[in-house]
C-alpha cells in the first residue's frame, strides 16, 4: 500500500509537469495559466454547486430518519473532486471534473460497489474492532 501511494505521489507531479509544458508550448504560457485558473474557479463553482445540493439531500433522508448512504459517498466523491482541482495542473483537473459530474459520479459509484463486493465475497475485507 505504502509503495503504490508513492508511485502516485512520484507519477502524478511529472504527468502534471509534462502536460503543463506541452499546453504551454502549444497555447503560450499566459494562456496556460489563465485556463488552469478558470478550471480551479469552475471547480469551486461545481464543489459548491455539487456539494450543496448533496447536503440538502442528506439533510432530508435524516429527517425521514433513513441512513444516506449514497448521499454521504456522493459528498465523499465531491470533496475528493475538489481536492483534485485545487490540486493546480490539468491531468487533476480532469480527475476532479470526473469525480464532480453527477453521471461520471455513477460509475464510480458502480466501480466501488463492485469492488467492495468482491473483497468481501474473497474475505479480503476485515473490520477490526478496538476497544
Amino acid at each position: 500500500m505504502f509503495f503504490r501511494l508513492f508511485l502516485i505521489l512520484l507519477i502524478v507531479p511529472v504527468i502534471e509537469i509534462y502536460l503543463i509544458i506541452k499546453v504551454g508550448q502549444v497555447i503560450g504560457g499566459v494562456a496556460t495559466v489563465s485556463i488552469l485558473l478558470l478550471m480551479s474557479l469552475s471547480g469551486a463553482w461545481l464543489i459548491r454547486h455539487q456539494g450543496g445540493r448533496v447536503l440538502t439531500q442528506i439533510r432530508g433522508e435524516l429527517s425521514q430518519g433513513r441512513l444516506p448512504a449514497a448521499q454521504l459517498l456522493d459528498g465523499a466523491l465531491i470533496f475528493v473532486g475538489g481536492v483534485l482541482l485545487t490540486t493546480p495542473g490539468f491531468f487533476t483537473d480532469f480527475l476532479g471534473i470526473f469525480f464532480l459530474v453527477p453521471a461520471t459520479r455513477r460509475f464510480i459509484k458502480l466501480w466501488l460497489g463492485l469492488w467492495l463486493q468482491n473483497k468481501i465475497s474473497r474475505g479480503g475485507f476485515m473490520v477490526r474492532r478496538h476497544f
